[in-house]
């Protein structure tokens, strides 16, 4: 019962603090998770509170390019652009985006047979 007590007490606890903390932390937290780690749903979070902060834009494009989302980047740096035409090393950022080759498919095998079918029906010759 008396662990019972604790760990509702640590809940509630945790809960106020988050609370607490209000929108500028969390965009913060948010923001330096993008930039230092690339991790693309900080970037989507943060963005939900500032959404034409062209810093989260860019952030949130570097981060789709270490995630070979290239073409989600240039689209995201060119909306940066239209909010902060005059950013400082934008256009560069577009264009080593617009010049990194795509990534290409994986090649068909070789050894496949193309007659052979996969299928969970029975063989053409036996009868039903």
């Amino acid at each position: 019962m008396t662990v019972r007590i604790v760990v509702l007490a640590f809940l509630l606890w945790a809960a106020a603090s988050a609370a607490a903390e209000g929108p500028a932390a969390t965009i913060k937290r948010d923001f330096d998770a993008c930039r230092a780690h690339a991790n693309i749903d900080a970037c989507y979070d943060a963005l939900r509170w500032k959404p034409s902060d062209p810093q989260l834009l860019v952030a949130l494009g570097d981060a789709q390019m270490r995630a070979h989302r290239t073409a989600d980047a240039i689209r995201t740096y060119k909306r940066a652009a239209q909010i902060s035409p005059d950013m400082a090393g934008l256009s560069a950022k577009i264009s080593a985006a617009e010049a990194r080759p795509a990534k290409r498919a994986p090649p068909i095998a070789a050894h496949a047979d193309p007659g052979k079918r996969f299928s969970n029906a029975a063989p053409e010759a036996q009868s039903h």
